[in-house]
């Protein structure tokens, strides 16, 4: 299901200046309002409801044949680092919120029998409340925005939605909200999608493709009680650059260059071949980014490589760290980091949604995010390292982060809101915004089913977050905690 009109086929008239003929990319003349007996995307939208009721989005049956928590961890752990397995166990066995960030698989086996309208657009694949945070643009202003694409795939609004939902109110939960709270935010958050959404039909379409300025974001979803929070963290994020990574984990060499300190099991220098692999996926990957981007490397030389674990549903994966020096001695750090089949491929068919044949996983996740974000990294680009595929990008540029888990139980609907808002924004790149905003409608009918559903999803990630922290007691599964 390549999009909406596999589902619901929208007719266009061919009314128009006879002289301009129709060109493939482009929306044909007469789609627009005032265009005669065509059906608007909202009309269409607004339609769907007859076969997918708004309220059966409550609804979650668990699909036969459903693996436990431990088999789950263990399948997605194949084709990882073995050796680093333990500490992946270990920060999902955390809490629940860490649970559900490590286990974006599982929960798109449990999708697959929950409703979708039909509508695709490109996903995140993880829209856990975790996967947002702030970063440096080219001119180093700080934006906010989804964080994370390693699943990044194109399927159903719906579960980037749902996902969000539910991670609030485990988050609510983590940070000894009551339930009421933990509901209010994963309804919030539903509520700020689908008015974004509407906000978003309304405009032109240049000006919805920019839209919500993030100067605008928090007066948008009303979210001020996260003012200071936001303010705390833009200030460490504008402090968190390569060159404070660099002064804290490399060290002179001896020959006028520096190179990375061991600080195992986070930072591991490599053996040279290792290196000199890294090194060398590095030229395919200067052709991978904007040919104005290349003169800009050309004024760096590579230094040093080494392995760093990152994140939580990451760890496992082959992810280096490149050390980069100018003429004078300053550093760019660049992170490369293997790119797997995003975790939702398998279940996309079974909803109606074509998987296409992927050439390069690393450029699934680059040319996803940069179709869900506003502004990108100007270094994203992909490699390939002894045969496996790898995204590249800038490490510590700028980047921060809230702690959803860490917040006032009064922040808990302010952050909903705000990355609700943001998950909008980030769909209506990829789907017409007219057609999701007539979906959900006016009303709270979806507002309130995603929130039931996010509930009833949480107390499923905390009996599976229970059953793997059972499973570490008894040695059946071994976890490195606290790394």
């Amino acid at each position: 299901m390549g999009d909406i009109e596999a589902t619901v086929p929208i007719q266009r008239a061919s009314t128009g200046d006879p002289r301009i003929p129709v060109v493939p990319g482009f929306a044909r003349r007469g789609t627009a309002a005032g265009g005669g007996a065509t059906q608007s995307p909202r009309a269409a939208g607004k339609a769907l409801r007859a076969r997918v009721p708004r309220d059966s989005h409550a609804s979650l049956d668990l699909p036969a044949g459903r693996p436990d928590a431990v088999q789950a961890v263990e399948e997605s752990s194949r084709g990882r680092v073995p050796s680093l397995a333990p500490i992946r166990v270990g920060r999902m066995a955390a809490t629940p919120f860490a649970f559900l960030r490590g286990s974006a698989g599982l929960m798109a086996h449990d999708l697959v029998g929950t409703p979708v309208s039909g509508v695709g657009a490109q996903l995140c694949g993880d829209a856990h409340a975790a996967n947002f945070g702030l970063y440096g643009d080219a001119r180093g202003s700080l934006v906010i925005d989804l964080n994370d694409f390693d699943e990044t795939v194109f399927g159903p609004w719906e579960w980037d939605l749902k996902r969000l939902a539910t991670s609030l109110v485990l988050a609510g939960r983590e940070a000894g909200a009551d339930e009421e709270t933990c509901w209010q935010g994963a309804y919030d958050t539903v509520g700020a999608y689908r008015r974004t959404m509407r906000l978003l039909a309304r405009l032109p379409a240049l000006d919805a493709w920019n839209a919500i300025a993030d100067e605008e974001l928090v007066s948008h979803t009303d979210a001020r009680d996260l003012l200071g929070t936001l303010e705390r963290v833009s200030e460490k994020a504008r402090n968190n650059t390569s060159a404070r990574f660099a002064a804290k984990s490399t060290e002179d060499s001896g020959d006028g260059g520096r190179r990375f300190i061991d600080a195992p099991p986070v930072l591991r220098r490599v053996p040279d071949e290792e290196a000199a692999a890294v090194a060398a996926g590095l030229g395919d990957y200067l052709g991978t980014i904007s040919e104005d981007r290349v003169p800009l490397l050309a004024r760096y030389a590579i230094h040093d490589v080494a392995f760093r674990v990152v994140g939580t549903g990451s760890v496992g994966t082959r992810s280096y760290v490149v050390l980069l020096l100018d003429h004078r001695g300053e550093p760019l750090v660049l992170q490369v980091k293997e790119a797997r089949p995003s975790v939702l491929a398998p279940y996309l068919p079974t909803v109606g949604f074509d998987v296409p044949e992927v050439a390069h996983e690393g450029r699934r996740v680059v040319l996803g995010q940069k179709r869900m974000q506003v502004v990108s990294d100007i270094l994203l680009g992909w490699a390939t390292v002894d045969g496996r595929p790898f995204q590249v990008r800038q490490f510590r540029n700028r980047k921060g982060s809230v702690d959803p888990a860490a917040l006032a139980a009064d922040q808990v609907d302010d952050y909903g809101r705000m990355t609700g808002a943001l998950l909008a924004r980030a769909h209506a790149h990829s789907a017409d915004p007219r057609l999701i905003a007539g979906y959900c409608g006016k009303n709270e009918e979806l507002d309130e089913a995603v929130a039931a559903f996010a509930v009833t999803y949480a107390d499923r990630t905390e009996a599976d977050h229970a059953e793997l922290v059972r499973a570490i007691g008894s040695g059946r599964i071994a976890a490195e905690l606290g790394v």
